[in-house]
């Protein structure tokens, strides 16, 4: 008699432990879709596992609900204001003009990647020809020079500001680390700092023109000119966050790590790796993320002056241009920019988080 309860114990047992386990999961990657931009995933998850639906529905109304209903007020108010207001170039474009601006480039880009893919095919049968005439001296590889597309320019940009950040970073982690470590270092720095820390790009950028022009005298490098001055001013203008909070980071280690340091005679170089840098690496990420988003900032500015083929140029153009579709294709270029400022902030923060400990993990 005995039997059937003690299976269906067992059952309600096992069921149990199942639920617990994909609970446990769930938390776990809690903490991934929060780096991510996607904790509303999290509730719909839970739901899903047989979590209180009322619980989690407040919260996916307040992760998920309220931002879209905030984005839907905002879409609305644009709409609405938007053809109240004419300049040289007419009515500011509302969402469904910039929307259509933004389908044409993906189509422009797909005409464009077209024409690069055609160009090639028939510079490839044609040296084919050549090779089975025997006329191998006749054989040429050129390169397509027609227009970069919308995309085109956005991977210059990206390209450009990591440049210039990576740049920054081997420059600021060290000095940093130095200006942490020596009070000395940091007395003769800071006022350097405090100097060219508020110097804006459009002040860096003539004499970064002028000293590239000097120095970068080939005109086949590896770079062109337009790139390395972009990518310099970038490095300028970002590289102070991460310089001060690798200072600050350095700098605030507890003490009786440094002293363990001293009491086991380690190498400074070992001192560096093994104790302060673990201890400072919060600190050190988050000057990081700063630096990738004043260089984000900084480069379209850049770009716009020294007429590196990226989003910068783009906004430039597209304003000298003057045409009907000019203001909705600057406005597209806008989304982008910020979109993809936020797409690098949670990359940092998702690397951040590999590196350092967390407890949402």
């Amino acid at each position: 008699m005995t039997a059937i309860p003690d299976a269906n114990l067992e059952r309600d047992a096992a069921r149990a432990e199942r639920k617990a386990r994909l609970f446990t999961r769930i938390n776990k990657a809690s903490g991934w879709l929060d780096i991510l931009g996607l904790s509303f995933l999290t509730p719909l998850a839970r739901i899903a596992a047989g979590d209180d639906p009322r619980a989690q529905g407040k919260e996916l109304w307040r992760l998920l609900g309220v931002p879209l209903v905030a984005i839907g007020a905002f879409l609305l108010a644009w709409a609405w204001l938007a053809p109240q207001v004419e300049t040289s170039l007419g009515a500011v474009p509302g969402p469904v003009q910039v929307w259509t601006e933004a389908v044409e480039l993906n189509a422009d880009a797909a005409r464009k990647a077209a024409d690069e893919a055609d160009f090639y095919a028939r510079q490839d049968e044609r040296n084919a020809r050549f090779e089975a005439a025997g006329k191998a001296d006749r054989i040429k590889w050129r390169d397509y020079t027609g227009a970069p597309s919308y995309y085109d320019q956005i991977w210059t940009s990206i390209q450009t500001v990591f440049f210039g950040f990576l740049i920054g970073t081997a420059v600021a982690v060290p000095m940093g680390i130095v200006m942490g470590l020596s009070p000395y270092a940091a007395a003769g720095l800071n006022p350097l700092i405090q100097i060219f820390k508020p110097v804006s790009p459009l002040a860096w950028l003539p004499i970064v023109t002028m000293i590239v022009s000097a120095v970068y005298v080939t005109n086949d490098g590896l770079f062109s000119k337009s790139f390395l001055n972009s990518a310099i001013t970038v490095t300028l203008c970002s590289l102070w966050p991460t310089l001060i909070n690798t200072s600050l980071g350095v700098a605030s280690v507890d003490k009786d790590l440094v002293n363990v340091g001293r009491v086991l005679k380690l190498s400074t170089w070992t001192k560096v790796t093994k104790l302060i840098l673990p201890s400072a690496l919060p600190l050190i990420f988050t000057g990081l993320r700063l630096s990738l988003g004043v260089g984000w900032m900084v480069l379209i500015a850049a770009e716009m002056l020294a007429q590196n083929p990226g989003l910068g140029k783009f906004v430039w153009d597209e304003f000298q241009n003057g045409s009907s579709s000019s203001l909705a294709k600057i406005m597209v270029a806008v989304f982008t920019i910020g979109i993809i400022g936020f797409l690098l902030d949670r990359l940092m923060y998702a690397i951040q988080s590999m590196f350092t400990y967390s407890t949402n993990r």
